[in-house]
């Protein structure tokens, strides 16, 4: 049972590695392809310092090359996607739900930091996650595709007409996207749960940035982290 997990949250701080690569470099225009390169010297970073995790805590947290600190954002998001992997396991064990969750999960982690940074929800990760969660419900469960489906369909039109009642203030056309993807790994009998989790959030913390006066109260707050977090914490108590 350790080895399997251990073995569990490799395989997660790998696929949170391959994140990092989708948080810089999507936002950037760049490709996903080549060797990873330091954001300040621009040198390329050999294959054993870049090692999950580990390469983080040998180096002490600073470029080999020009000694400039790394990002503590690294290592978090390696090590949150590992966390995500083993708990995925410890609750649905070696299952093809399991699998079809933890694939799903390094996207929706890129996408978290992405609209968190940027504001933008990349059309290339949510139909990625959409195209994927597809092919599961066809081939693998296609007795909840239909309803799956409509559970999609209803909250991006939920969210749509949001986006078009504010004009695309309150609510951006990534959103929508991303409760298609959402409603699609959730299902109907979920997605109330996982929406009042994601507006409470949202509220709670739009509230204490406002409070703190670290945002004004016409601030955007992008909603898209919102989403996910609710939506990891409908997939392991409700699921």
């Amino acid at each position: 049972m350790l080895v399997v997990c251990l073995f569990i949250v490799v395989i997660g701080l790998c696929l949170g590695s391959f994140s990092n690569v989708l948080v810089w470099r999507i936002p950037n225009g760049l490709g996903i392809g080549g060797r990873s390169i330091c954001p300040k010297c621009t040198k390329k970073i050999q294959w054993f310092d870049n090692i999950p995790l580990l390469s983080f805590i040998l180096l002490k947290g600073k470029c080999r090359n020009c000694k400039s600190r790394i990002s503590l954002r690294y290592p978090l998001i390696e090590l949150i996607t590992g966390i995500i992997f083993l708990l995925l396991y410890l609750k649905f064990g070696l299952s093809s739900q399991m699998v079809f969750l933890a694939v799903i999960s390094p996207i929706l982690v890129s996408i978290f930091f992405i609209d968190f940074d940027h504001q933008i929800i990349p059309d290339v990760l949510v139909f990625s996650g959409i195209g994927f969660s597809f092919l599961y419900l066809v081939f693998i469960v296609p007795q909840f595709f239909y309803s799956s489906f409509f559970a999609g369909l209803l909250v991006s039109c939920l969210l749509l007409m949001l986006h078009f009642l504010t004009k695309g203030k309150g609510m951006g056309l990534g959103d929508v996207k991303l409760a298609l993807l959402g409603g699609l790994i959730v299902g109907l009998t979920n997605i109330f749960y996982w929406f009042f989790w994601a507006f409470l959030t949202g509220a709670a913390v739009g509230c204490i940035l406002i409070l703190t006066k670290k945002y004004e109260l016409k601030s955007k707050i992008a909603f898209g982290p919102f989403l996910i977090f609710a939506l990891f914490l409908t997939i392991l108590v409700r699921l």
